[in-house]
């Protein structure tokens, strides 16, 4: 990066001078303006240089940095994902989002960006928004017109939409039936949205917990994203406190195997819809009120962390480039220049992991900074069989790196200083229960309150202190 661009950024960070157009009550703003500079000055032409494109992720727009955080909805088919979004819209859109359909069955067959929109509602093509120059999807346009077909936008308004877009997914089923029609990489396209998203919801239904091949596959690919994870065991009324223990502790079981990680999950347990609390669960209603005020607060704190995090995944995003660049760099510089070419080739990719240490070990990198093993090779392998050879890889461009080590250290750590003093406000979300947003209830859930406090069995009901909770 240019020392004048670093000056430009301490200029604007610190408020020695002002440029044009420097709003002091939008600092975020700047922030997310010199983050593009900073990518375009100094990451993009590395990412140009060593084709990171072609092993990764599309170079980045304007639009894929300042685009509004991201809420992924994940999980088997009819457990709620698409009566959760409309939830979530509350009494801006009783009727949901602009194509929705909610029912039994497997009802939602595509991807469904749901955007703020302008006065009318509206429902854009996938092909058209993949190409927009002001929507954040054209990396999209790599899953080919196969996926294309099954992605639409929804545009609408809503007081939630101000704040965060949010991601509606195809029903993942289970058996067979999860490979046919399959014209596209499912756990890729999650993968796509997951790495650009603010926060990944799973959401299981309490009366089908199983998870299946091609959930397993998806889950498999959220690795690296744990901390954006969230885990929503939905129509947890329609169970009893009883079975409610058993199906949570089923539920942890099940995750155990699958995330794999030390950490607990966490788990928000309640119905998330407007109608009242089922008869079952009802006399759990302290606890679902509680369970679903958590996870929405735990919604509209994204604002506040949204401009943190986009920095924290475009610093990942370098990492992961520079520790691309000099794996390059070393496989090309390793191939011999005339005879014995195909064999080497062979054994540099049968001995990846050992390119991978050898790499750390001479440039002090992480090893948390590289890809994964298995994947990169397959990577690899693609691009020699489409008739390239590792001696075609781009070799080692140290001005560049050079520039992309001081901008890491210098010009990014000062992008953070303005976020830790700017107070920003939560999204509003409905049916917040606290004094701003009293808890929506009907004469049925009243009466059905009374009748639990007589209850003879009322002490059986779960209650937030009693239960397991996420933190551990």
């Amino acid at each position: 990066m240019s020392r004048g661009l670093t000056e430009k950024i301490r200029r604007d960070v610190l408020g020695s001078k002002r440029p044009k157009g420097f709003d002091p009550d939008a600092p975020v703003d700047q922030v997310y303006e010199n983050l593009k500079e900073i990518y375009k000055a100094t990451f993009k032409p590395v990412e140009e240089h060593y084709r990171f494109a072609d092993f990764f992720s599309h170079v980045l727009s304007d639009s894929d940095i300042e685009a509004k955080p991201f809420v992924l909805l994940l999980g088997q088919y009819s457990v709620g994902k698409t009566t959760f979004i409309n939830h979530l819209l509350g009494q801006d859109k009783p009727q949901g989002y602009p194509g929705a359909n909610v029912g039994p069955e497997p009802t939602t067959d595509r991807f469904v960006a749901i955007m703020q929109g302008g006065a009318h509602d509206r429902i854009l093509p996938g092909n058209a928004v993949s190409a927009a120059q002001d929507k954040p999807f054209k990396g999209l346009q790599a899953f080919g017109n196969a996926f294309l077909q099954k992605f639409v936008c929804a545009e609408t308004q809503a007081e939630v939409l101000k704040s965060m877009t949010l991601i509606d997914t195809p029903g993942v089923l289970s058996g067979e039936k999860q490979r046919i029609g399959r014209n596209y990489d499912m756990s890729e396209v999650c993968k796509w949205f997951a790495e650009r998203s603010d926060l990944i919801l799973i959401l299981f239904d309490a009366h089908k917990l199983d998870i299946s091949d091609e959930l397993k596959e998806v889950m498999a690919n959220l690795r690296g994203h744990d901390d954006k994870i969230r885990i929503v065991l939905n129509k947890s009324d329609q169970v009893t406190p009883k079975q409610l223990m058993r199906v949570y502790g089923a539920l942890m079981w099940n995750l155990g195997k699958v995330l794999r990680t030390p950490e607990v999950t966490g788990i928000y347990i309640s119905s998330f819809w407007h109608r009242p609390y089922a008869e079952p669960g009802a006399v759990n209603q302290e606890l679902f009120d509680s369970e679903k005020n958590d996870l929405f607060s735990d919604l509209g704190n994204i604002p506040r962390n949204a401009a943190l995090r986009r920095v924290n995944e475009i610093v990942k995003r370098a990492r992961l480039l520079k520790a691309h660049a000099l794996v390059c760099a070393t496989l090309k510089k390793m191939m011999p220049t005339m005879f014995g070419k195909e064999k080497k080739q062979r054994e540099l990719l049968d001995n990846l992991d050992v390119v991978f240490h050898a790499v750390a070990q001479e440039h002090s990198l992480s090893q948390g900074d590289f890809p994964e093993v298995e994947g990169y090779r397959k990577k690899l392998r693609n691009w020699t069989a489409a008739g390239q050879s590792l001696s075609a890889l781009p070799s080692m461009h140290k001005d560049l790196i050079t520039k992309l080590d001081k901008a890491l250290n210098n010009d990014v750590p000062l992008l953070i200083k303005p976020l830790a003093a700017e107070p920003i406000a939560p999204a509003r979300l409905p049916y917040m229960y606290d004094d701003e947003f009293d808890s929506p209830k009907n004469k049925a859930s009243e009466d059905r309150e009374q009748a639990a406090a007589t209850r003879p069995d009322a002490s059986s009901s779960v209650s937030s202190s009693e239960r397991p909770g996420r933190d551990g």
